[in-house]
């Protein structure tokens, strides 16, 4: 199956709706000032954008767990490994916009390697 299932392709669209919203916030002084009187800080500006990224890095960076049940040995050990580091990373250090980039930018790659390695479905890289 090469098509994005319905399901996967709405909820993934839906997901990038708090990321407009945060980013509008920013650029928008008027509504942010709205938003931070009415929805507050968290549902405001950069740190909507940063608690909400940590959340979906952590959630995008545990599919690499489903695919990792598909491989064997070291290198199913590996993608559990990283599979983990985003929210073990968020629990002790925390995140930053900088962090959340490069943190994004693995998860690419992690997404392009399990794509090569067969792990993820044909139509895996279409969604990210």
């Amino acid at each position: 199956m090469n098509r994005i299932p319905r399901a996967a392709l709405l909820l993934g669209l839906a997901g990038v709706l708090p990321f407009a919203w945060g980013a509008l916030t920013i650029l928008l002084p008027a509504l942010g000032s709205w938003s931070l009187d009415f929805l507050g800080p968290r549902l405001t500006g950069r740190t909507l954008l940063v608690l909400y990224g940590t959340i979906i890095l952590c959630f995008m960076s545990g599919t690499i767990w489903g695919f990792a049940t598909r491989a064997e040995g070291r290198h199913a050990a590996i993608l559990y490994a990283l599979s983990t580091a985003p929210a073990l990373w968020a629990l002790f250090l925390g995140f930053s916009s900088a962090m959340l980039a490069l943190g994004f930018l693995a998860l690419l790659l992690l997404d392009r390697h399990a794509r090569a390695a067969g792990l993820a479905p044909p139509w895996w890289m279409r969604l990210r």
